[in-house]
């Protein structure tokens, strides 16, 4: 009977406005969904949050985070707070109410899609987030490579928690790609291209200009390039940049999000499906 109660409860949420397209993403084998992003924006994070929504209506989701992996007890705690209250006054309490962490990973958009994945749980889906970023433990006199791959360890360790579970992860474009990048060959091969290839489909977030909030010659907004068709939309699979992603994910032009500790301390106001 609870059982039935739970099924009733799940089928009467409403849609989650996934991008077009993620249906047949979610129909894809693969069991680990890497999407590649530029940081700081405020569609990417809405667009990821959809995704996983979707695919949470399905089964069992982990969503793999670039954030240190020492947050993990953090980021269960907020996950298990009581209430939607709870749950945005704990994440206040750690990095997104630090005003130095401006990079964009910290952004508001960031802090509402996490938000986001606590009101799937509190909804009833089974949804986990981890991140696994390595504690900067860049070896001496090594390059970046060596850190590529300790992202890697971290990406794919959930799936021996919770084999049973699709894994999801957001992370920046350059981690998210399968192959070298020629202009910076101390990378190595970047962390997604040490994951098992017949079991990972990698993502790209399409440039199609606007702006996002980051940390380049010095942190804030920034106005981006548009290299890809302003008027596309959606999950759009199909190898690009010679194997480099399985397809991209295009939102059109993006808005810059700036830091969460530099925005009014309320309540978010993201998906609740």
């Amino acid at each position: 009977m609870i059982a039935l109660f739970a099924a009733a409860m799940l089928s009467a949420q409403p849609g989650c406005n996934a991008p077009e397209g993620t249906p047949a993403l979610l129909e894809r084998p693969e069991r680990i969904i890497v999407l590649g992003e530029t940081h700081g924006t405020v569609e990417t994070p809405a667009a990821f949050l959809a995704i996983v929504c979707e695919a949470a209506r399905q089964g069992p989701v982990t969503v793999g985070l670039e954030m240190p992996e020492g947050d993990r007890l953090f980021l269960e705690f907020v996950m298990a707070a009581p209430d939607e209250e709870a749950a945005t006054r704990i994440l206040r309490a750690g990095d997104f109410g630090d005003a130095r962490r401006d990079d964009g990973r910290n952004s508001q958009a960031m802090f509402d899609m996490i938000i986001g994945f606590w009101r799937l749980k509190a909804a009833g889906h089974d949804i986990v987030l981890r991140p696994f970023a390595a504690q900067m433990s860049v070896i001496s006199g090594r390059d970046q490579a060596w850190w590529e791959l300790e992202m890697a360890h971290g990406m794919s360790r959930p799936l021996v928690d919770r084999p049973q579970a699709r894994l999801l992860i957001l992370v920046g474009n350059l981690h998210a790609r399968k192959t070298a990048f020629e202009r910076w060959p101390e990378v190595g091969l970047p962390a997604a291209g040490h994951l098992y290839g017949p079991d990972t489909l990698t993502l790209n977030s399409a440039q199609q200009g606007g702006g996002s909030w980051g940390c380049r010659e010095t942190c804030g907004p920034h106005t981006d390039r548009q290299v890809y068709d302003a008027d596309a939309r959606g999950v759009i699979l199909g190898p690009v940049e010679d194997g480099a992603y399985d397809g991209v994910l295009a939102v059109g032009p993006t808005t810059a999000s700036p830091p969460a500790a530099l925005q009014p301390a309320t309540t978010s106001s993201g998906s609740s499906s």
